[in-house]
């Protein structure tokens, strides 16, 4: 059976974003259904779903590229998620984003590592929250 986008692109985000993913999908259902849908036929049906580069790499590109824009807090702490969740380590996305302090400049750079270490706090919590 062959999958249309929307159905590729919908079981990679559960793959790789989880909650996350499906809470940015749900947040523009009362404001723009057609972007909701959108993001999830290009990036993940289209784009991820290529051959070429494995989900961490693709995770890994994303998140350098995110913490050199800058400004998306929102969809770095998703990305940094996604990358935990594709096989990343915590150092390994640490380096990431010292990397980015080279290109796009400490303030970036510090932005990103505030991000993550806020991605890693509720990761913990959550975590805590399932062991009791």
């Amino acid at each position: 059976m062959v999958q249309s986008r929307f159905e590729a692109g919908l079981a990679l985000l559960n793959q790789i974003d989880g909650e996350a993913g499906h809470n940015v999908i749900q947040s523009l259902q009362d404001i723009c259904p057609d972007l909701a849908k959108f993001t999830i036929e290009y990036p993940f049906g289209d784009i991820y779903a290529r051959e070429g580069l494995d989900l961490k790499s693709r995770e890994i590109a994303t998140v350098a590229a995110l913490t050199a824009l800058g400004h998306c807090a929102p969809q770095l702490k998703v990305h940094l998620n996604a990358a935990l969740n594709v096989g990343c380590t915590e150092d390994e996305i640490k380096e990431v984003i010292l990397q980015m302090s080279v290109y796009a400049g400490f303030p970036a750079a510090l932005n990103g590592m505030f991000c993550f270490k806020d991605v890693l706090v509720a990761r913990n919590a959550s975590q805590n929250d399932q062991c009791t």
